[in-house]
């Protein structure tokens, strides 16, 4: 981390010059304040105090580094810029009123114009008075990811000879790969059908061969034969209706 080392150049945009195949990946809106404190918590309020920051400046995201610079600059402040794996605890505070802060911890380097403190470290604040926060939050963290990966892949290649503080030196950032990962889409433009499970249809040498089902109920036939009786009953009936006749005639008469 350094104070007043960025090489800068008003005429060109962005304003300054960019180091070896380095590339501006953010851009913020204008009124972007910053301040650089000793910590707030122990050790680092025992310390002898140490603040720097300005009201109003522009904030840079580089596949290096963090460039921040004022819009009016003074004798202590003219620039800012640190290496992204540099910040360490990084996170964004929404409060309910006031606009949004970006807040790291930053590990500056020797000679680089911020006393290093006994604890190793310093606050750095970003407030963004007119909103992109969480945009710069977003590809801060998906850049130091990507180079995080590439440093790890230089060490397992054999390549340790860079310090902790410079562990780009040892890594080519053209090659590292800082593109969004693309979004899944579904390749087939027909609509998703469900699976369906197949049927399987029977066939006549798997079907079992059933037994025809016993009914304990006799089957019904008529009787060969009148029953007892019938034939006196049938000769009681006609001499009835015989007699009933005669009656009948004789009330008519």
């Amino acid at each position: 981390m350094s104070i007043n080392w960025v090489m800068l150049s008003p005429t060109s945009t962005p304003p300054f010059t960019p180091l070896p195949n380095e590339q501006t990946l953010f851009t913020s809106p204008p009124r972007i304040a910053l301040s650089i404190t000793n910590p707030a918590h122990y050790p680092g309020k025992q310390q002898q105090k140490f603040s720097v920051g300005s009201s109003s400046g522009v904030l840079y995201l580089t596949n290096r580094r963090v460039i921040y610079i004022p819009s009016t600059p003074t004798s202590d402040l003219q620039s800012f810029s640190g290496p992204i794996l540099n910040l360490h605890d990084s996170h964004v505070t929404a409060p309910f009123f006031g606009p949004n802060v970006w807040q790291a911890l930053l590990q500056p380097v020797q000679a680089g114009g911020i006393p290093i403190p006994a604890g190793g470290v310093v606050e750095l604040k970003f407030t963004f008075k007119d909103g992109g926060a969480f945009d710069f939050h977003g590809t801060y963290e998906r850049v130091r990811e990507r180079l995080q990966q590439a440093v790890q892949v230089s060490r397992e290649a054999g390549d340790s000879s860079a310090p902790s503080g410079a562990a780009l030196s040892g890594v080519d950032v053209s090659n590292v790969n800082l593109d969004e990962l693309p979004a899944y889409k579904e390749t087939s433009d027909q609509p998703l059908i469900a699976p369906i499970a197949p049927q399987v249809v029977p066939t006549a040498e798997h079907v079992a061969p059933t037994a025809p089902q016993q009914s304990d109920t006799p089957a019904f036939s008529p009787p060969s034969e009148p029953p007892p009786g019938y034939e006196e009953a049938q000769r009681t009936g006609l001499n009835e209706s015989a007699e009933w006749s005669e009656v009948a005639d004789e009330r008519r008469a």
